[in-house]
């Protein structure tokens, strides 16, 4: 009679646990637990059936494991015999196979346990993969930062193929008569505040003796004193693509230079060397 009124504690707590009691079941679980002891063991039981289901991809790692395993040990083996884990506990799965003694001892005891501490492993592997990527110190997820560190040209693409209305600009010879024909164009997002410089035929210069600056002339400036675009350097022959660094806000540039300036740049060029330019059609 008691081990069929535990089997009826027992299905109530699991159907507590994964989907709720009516009021009769309610009341009839209530009469239970105040005739039954040990009821802390049948709330353990209970829970860990209805994580027995939880699954993971991945396994386990072995030092985690081990020590789950060996706290399991050191805390059971302070109880009784009939409670307890089991060898089989080490490769916990959902079967298990229960020897009945000579005395007829209820099963219901060890089981509680049992079931009980597969759960605390089965919490284990939940908790462990469900961690954050900053709790996580080997092969950390990587971060959106490091996910869209693009390369100039590839930035210059995206920018081309944004709904964003750009100005685009064909380079042309400059004013330095041993500079040859500079081939490339210029990109700029008024709204975007950003744009590209590609440029082809520019020689490579001494960052020691000089570099070169680009220049932007918009609507709201002085020709003789354009918005800054930034400073490089060409190291080798061949293509090269530049990001604009407008040191104020453009609007609406009609023309666009590179000259060259001493190391570093200035301020306001004298535009004595123009070694490239880029001027909109009208």
């Amino acid at each position: 009679m008691k081990e069929n009124s535990e089997e009826i504690m027992l299905d109530l707590l699991y159907k507590q646990a994964v989907y709720g009691l009516s009021e009769e079941e309610t009341k009839h679980l209530s009469t239970l637990e105040n005739k039954i002891p040990n009821l802390d063991s049948f709330e353990m039981t209970a829970a860990a059936i209805a994580m027995i289901d939880l699954k993971t991809d991945a396994e386990l790692p072995a030092g985690l494991r081990a020590r789950i395993l060996a706290d399991a040990e050191e805390y059971f083996s302070t109880g009784d015999a009939s409670a307890q884990v089991p060898a089989a506990l080490e490769a916990p799965t959902r079967e298990f196979t229960f020897v009945e003694s000579k005395a007829r001892r209820s099963i219901w005891p060890w089981l509680g346990w049992a079931v009980a501490a597969a759960a605390c492993v089965a919490l284990a592997v939940n908790l462990y993969w469900t961690r954050t990527p900053s709790e996580i110190v080997e092969n950390p997820t990587p971060t959106p930062a490091q996910e869209e560190k693009l390369s100039p040209a590839q930035k210059r693409q995206r920018l081309l193929e944004s709904p964003a209305q750009l100005i685009v600009v064909k380079w042309g010879k400059g004013y330095v008569e041993e500079i040859g024909n500079v081939t490339g164009d210029v990109v700029w997002s008024d709204v975007n505040q950003e744009g590209y410089v590609r440029l082809n035929g520019l020689p490579v210069n001494d960052p020691d003796k000089e570099t070169y600056q680009l220049w932007i002339f918009d609507e709201s400036q002085d020709a003789k004193t354009p918005i800054d675009g930034g400073t490089f350097n060409i190291d080798t022959g061949g293509e090269v693509i530049i990001p604009i660094n407008a040191g104020l806000k453009a609007r609406n540039p009609k023309m666009f230079a590179v000259t060259i300036e001493k190391p570093g740049g200035v301020v306001v060029s004298k535009q004595e060397k123009v070694a490239a330019v880029a001027k909109r059609e009208t």
